[in-house]
């Protein structure tokens, strides 16, 4: 994995060196934010989602403390200082994907300039999409206007070429798991696909995926398979530090083979079409299609949920819930039935950011696991 480590050190050296000429950087805590825009504008898109527990206990000052620890990490790295993407990000992009967010970017606005898209609810009827095409219009008069540039039809179209290869790279990278044994599993899965995010430059993101698939498939190609259980993550977004889950099911003797979370293989099939004759419309019509919980119906998710777990031979699924995320929390009812329809183990959990429940989530994954044996 060290392909993927040094493609986030490197990435980070590459702002610091490049704020001195001039560079933009542009910070989102979303998928839904569409970073073809941001290449576009000749500007570095950036995640800052927040995955760790420490920066929390400040955040709380500010926030509630039954609030979801994405949304208190993420704040709790802004109001510190101790993100250096947040940092050295000349613009926040939020987006309406759930009140906790949408309030949290009203307290953010007095560290940065922040730009929140209004998301529609539902993904259905030509009125959402126009909604969607409208905001995405709103951002880059927005981006525009902040950078003093022109985003061109020609530039915007070559940034969504661009992201188009670059999430096909990350997926061909994670299919490998399909064979078995998986040659990319548990928290290397998680490392290579959240790394992804830091490239300064969407082609060294593109050269590491295809590097690291190639170092594998070369270095396992006579590796025999096993009988550990094979596991599907479902549910809320997962990064470096909050991956407790994950270290549980391999040091269970399992694998989680596949991630449908949103640092996973949500948004991986999804693309742009840079022929479009509207690239904002072809922006709009990609990024509405992200199967997220906050769409009401969201029939997408089950239906790449089915596709995955057949795909990728699953034995048993995880669906994962961050504390006070109610979205998530109710369609998991939806997302076990599914899964018990199907006649596998679900198990569905509701936790946060810290270790104190570790042994909890230990004895629960255990007897999911027990049941695929």
């Amino acid at each position: 994995m060290s392909i993927f480590d040094k493609l986030r050190a490197d990435g980070l050296q590459a702002m610091l060196d490049g704020r001195k000429e001039g560079l933009k950087v542009i910070g989102a805590y979303c998928t839904f934010f569409p970073q073809e825009l941001a290449i576009a504008a000749g500007a570095v898109p950036v995640s800052l989602c927040g995955t760790k527990e420490d920066p929390i206990a400040a955040a709380e000052e500010h926030l509630p403390r039954n609030l979801c620890p994405l949304i208190k990490s993420s704040y709790g790295f802004a109001i510190t200082d101790s993100c250096p993407y947040f940092v050295l990000s000349d613009l926040i992009v939020g987006e309406t994907t759930c009140d906790g967010k949408k309030k949290m970017f009203e307290l953010m606005q007095a560290k940065k300039p922040v730009h929140v898209m209004q998301l529609p609810s539902t993904q259905e009827g030509e009125e959402a999409l126009a909604l969607w095409a409208a905001e995405i219009c709103r951002l880059k008069k927005r981006i525009e206007e902040e950078f003093q540039v022109t985003i061109t039809d020609e530039n915007l179209r070559e940034a969504i070429r661009i992201v188009n290869e670059e999430r096909q790279a990350i997926k061909d990278l994670l299919d490998t798991n399909k064979q078995n044994p998986p040659l990319i599993p548990n928290v290397e899965l998680l490392r290579a696909s959240w790394s992804s995010m830091f490239a300064i430059d969407k082609r060294d993101g593109i050269r590491a995926a295809q590097e690291l698939k190639a170092k594998l498939l070369k270095e396992k190609a006579d590796a025999q398979p096993t009988d550990r259980p094979r596991v599907l993550v479902t549910g809320c977004p997962m990064g470096m530090g909050s991956e407790k889950v994950i270290r549980i099911i391999e040091e269970l003797g399992a694998d989680m083979v596949a991630m449908e979370n949103c640092t996973g293989y949500k948004t991986l099939e999804l693309q742009a079409d840079p022929d479009h004759e509207d690239p904002i419309m072809a922006l709009a019509e990609k990024y509405i299609q992200i199967p997220c919980s906050i769409m009401s119906p969201n029939p997408r998710r089950l239906d790449l949920l089915r596709r995955m777990i057949e795909e990728f031979k699953v034995a048993a699924v995880i669906d994962l819930t961050w504390q006070a995320c109610h979205t998530y929390n109710i369609e998991a009812y939806s997302v076990g039935q599914m899964v018990k329809d199907l006649g596998l183990p679900y198990l569905h959990l509701e936790t946060d950011y810290s270790n104190s429940d570790v042994e909890t989530l230990k004895v629960r994954i255990e007897a999911l696991l027990e049941m695929t044996r």
